[in-house]
């Protein structure tokens, strides 16, 4: 929006030009999601606290976490808000690009908060039923999948790329949209497994979504793919702005969402930012380094997959209690070591998927 506006007063001068630079617009899309996160946050904790919007807490969940009951939930809509203002403001409205992941953050925030919703409403923890969720994330998910692969305007954009071994890749075909399917589902999923404490899953969703942005701006720009070997995706640069507006809003949220937590992101925000990731990762032909960057969620999700089947099949737990973050609670560690230590591995992860950059 506003770089059309620039372009257009560039003609009457030239320092409008400086908008042309996307690394300049990709740091105005952090600064401006992270002021209306600033700005909007504290009014919106009123409004939920004063309509009694409360987190539903689970009964059979670790008993420190009944004295968060009543805590203002949905903060995500504050995140959403964020990054869908700060995204139209300075993207090319052009770009395909922006418009998908846009597009499939804010489905996947509908359908969270819906599921938010009906938590309170009917006064539980359970919200939409496992079924009707996941029916309406594979919905959402393969109409994306879908769009991506019929508008995808090169062969590399439908192939899977191998990280380390430059040479190694598979041309999907048809394929590409059951991986787009999963990968978009699938790391939507783990964030919201991921989000059970105070700012656990809004700091690593903000390294990897930060670090996406790298890949996208490599990607994107012609000569800095060849130099590094990665694919070369006309047009992705532009989600720099994008990610740069989730990272600018994450950290926002994080300020009000920091242990203890002011707000709850509730599942409107963590559906939606895992979808992004998702999408972010496709788009970038970099699934295999999110499942690396994003080890933490994929563990997270890894425990709960573990222990319904070790139940089921034994009768016994493996892990005291799933997700993963709630067994370590149960062994004693206070939720502030839980988190802290969840935030390093994730920088660790995030280094290593960057390290992919040059390992080729």
């Amino acid at each position: 929006m506003l770089l059309s506006l620039a372009e257009f007063l560039t003609q009457y001068y030239r320092g409008f030009a400086v908008f042309q630079y996307l690394t300049l617009r990709g740091i105005l899309g952090v600064l401006t999601a992270l002021l209306i996160a600033f700005l909007v946050g504290p009014a919106m904790i009123r409004r939920l606290s004063l309509y009694k919007v409360g987190q539903q807490v689970r009964h059979d969940g670790p008993r420190t976490h009944l004295t968060k009951a009543g805590t203002p939930t949905m903060g995500g809509s504050l995140i959403l808000v964020a990054v869908a203002v700060s995204t139209l403001l300075w993207s090319d409205l052009g770009n395909r690009f922006v418009w998908i992941v846009l597009m499939a953050t804010l489905l996947f925030g509908l359908i969270g908060g819906v599921d938010d919703y009906r938590k309170l409403r009917y006064g539980n923890a359970r919200g939409l039923s496992a079924r009707h969720k996941f029916f309406w994330q594979s919905l959402v998910g393969f109409a994306i999948a879908l769009l991506l692969y019929y508008s995808a305007q090169t062969p590399v954009e439908t192939t899977l790329f191998v990280p380390v071994f430059k040479d190694v890749a598979i041309e999907l075909g048809p394929w590409f949209i059951l991986l787009a399917w999963f990968v978009i589902v699938g790391t939507s999923n783990a964030v919201n497994l991921t989000d059970g404490l105070d700012g656990l899953a809004i700091l690593p969703t903000v390294l990897v979504g930060g670090a996406l942005g790298v890949f996208a701006y490599a990607a994107g720009h012609a000569v800095f793919a060849d130099y590094l070997g990665i694919p070369s995706v006309p047009g992705v640069g532009e989600l720099v702005v994008f990610t740069g507006a989730l990272v600018g809003a994450g950290l926002g949220f994080l300020w009000f969402n920091a242990y203890p937590a002011q707000v709850f992101m509730g599942d409107v925000g963590a559906l939606a930012l895992g979808a992004a990731l998702g999408v972010l990762a496709i788009v970038t032909r970099q699934e295999i380094v999110l499942v690396i960057m994003g080890g933490v969620f994929v563990v997270e999700t890894l425990s709960v997959i573990l222990q319904v089947v070790s139940y089921k099949l034994t009768g016994r737990r493996i892990f005291r209690m799933a997700p993963l973050h709630h067994h370590f609670e149960l062994k004693g560690w206070p939720e502030p070591r839980v988190i802290v230590r969840f935030w390093i591995i994730t920088v660790i992860l995030v280094l290593v998927g960057l390290a992919t950059l040059k390992l080729r």
